[in-house]
């Protein structure tokens, strides 16, 4: 175990966490969640499974929220929820948020349509978790709307957090 504490770490970029998930897959003091594009049809196609769930003691400690290519936000949102709801359950001291904005409408890298009003209920929904988060920047290509998404998503991390 860290010696700080428990760690979750939830992907939100298009493409699965494969890096974490590797790292920590036989781990139980890290939980790993991975919201992405179905590895049947999006890079990098041989890991992001569902039934990949860790292996040894970390076995259900690695979870995967495998997405279709046309998500609509709703369905994102309500796996969110889960995701989130998995997140309160371990009760960790620290939260990593691997945010990535490749999930936005016309991103040359995802087939999704998430636009700043849900970017906005994306950050407000992990503004509202109680844990020390660290967010690291991964993907989100379309130049146009990049820094619009990024600044909802802050706005409502700032309101789930202080309001």
């Amino acid at each position: 175990m860290s010696k700080q504490g428990k760690v979750a770490i939830l992907d939100i970029d298009y493409h699965h966490g494969n890096g974490q998930q590797n790292i920590f897959y036989d781990r139980a003091d890290v939980l790993t969640l991975s919201l992405h594009g179905d590895p049947g049809s999006t890079f990098p196609y041989f890991s992001g499974f569902k039934k990949e769930r860790g292996t040894g003691i970390g076995k259900g400690f690695n979870i995967n929220f495998p997405l279709p290519e046309n998500v609509t936000p709703e369905i994102y949102i309500e796996t969110l929820a889960g995701a989130l709801q998995r997140i309160y359950k371990f009760d960790p001291e620290f939260l990593v948020i691997a945010l990535g904005f490749d999930t936005a409408r016309g991103d040359p890298t995802g087939t999704w349509s998430l636009e700043a009003d849900v970017f906005f209920r994306i950050g407000r929904m992990i503004g509202d978790l109680p844990f020390s988060t660290l967010f690291v920047q991964e993907g989100g290509y379309k130049m146009k709307t990049l820094s619009k998404n990024v600044r909802a998503f802050f706005r409502g991390m700032w309101k789930g957090s202080f309001e």
